[in-house]
């Protein structure tokens, strides 16, 4: 019904096209994003089988997404083995 109406609309006014191809675009990508975020190293949805995924990590592990000065592949682990 909503789709059907958005058609009749960029039908009457194709200015709003590329609006609607934009609003799209960023809902789409804002998914993508909370998607890669839920499925991190730093989130449990599993208590029972791993508590504490986050210790199973490589030390070069990047966790940020954009990590422009740092040189993970040097890194050296500072804490204790769990």
């Amino acid at each position: 019904m909503m789709f059907r109406t958005a058609v009749e609309h960029a039908k009457k006014h194709p200015g709003l096209i590329p609006q609607f191809f934009f609003i799209c675009l960023g809902m789409g990508g804002a998914s993508l994003y909370l998607i890669r975020l839920a499925r991190g190293p730093h989130v449990t949805w599993n208590k029972t089988s791993n508590p504490e995924p986050w210790n199973k990590l490589d030390p070069t592990y990047q966790y940020k997404f954009v990590a422009i000065t740092t040189d993970y592949k040097n890194l050296k682990k500072d804490g204790p083995e769990f």
